[in-house]
């Protein structure tokens, strides 16, 4: 499992267009086909652990809470993170207080080459 940021300071100021206080993420660019979709997660709700059937991109965009990879060792995830399982890996997530997310699959899912990794244990 790899966590991303893709908070503000990551991303660059939108010049065009008369644009004014406005920044852009990219995170992905795909030429196949992909599925996007939107999960929310309620307090103390989790998303069982189960393989991906495709590489996933889990973006939070509110709130915070845990994801797993095949270790099951529950890495901490918040808004502005996001994180990637490749096919086949089993993984699990879940919150405390509540989260939600963007969930991009797709077999061409490359998120380093736009977005930083970040450190974990």
């Amino acid at each position: 499992m790899k966590i991303y940021k893709f908070s503000k300071e990551n991303g660059k100021k939108v010049e065009k267009y008369q644009s004014h206080l406005a920044t852009y993420v990219k995170m992905i660019q795909t030429n196949g086909a992909a599925t996007i979709g939107y999960m929310y997660i309620e307090g103390e709700g989790t998303v069982g652990y189960h393989k991906a059937p495709i590489p996933q991109l889990f973006i939070v965009v509110e709130g915070e809470g845990w994801v797993t990879g095949e270790d099951q060792k529950r890495i901490s995830i918040k808004s502005g993170e996001a994180a990637l399982w490749k096919k086949g890996e089993w993984h699990t997530s879940g919150s405390e207080t509540g989260m939600t997310a963007i969930v991009i699959q797709s077999e061409e899912l490359h998120p380093e080459t736009f977005m930083e990794r970040k450190p974990h244990a």
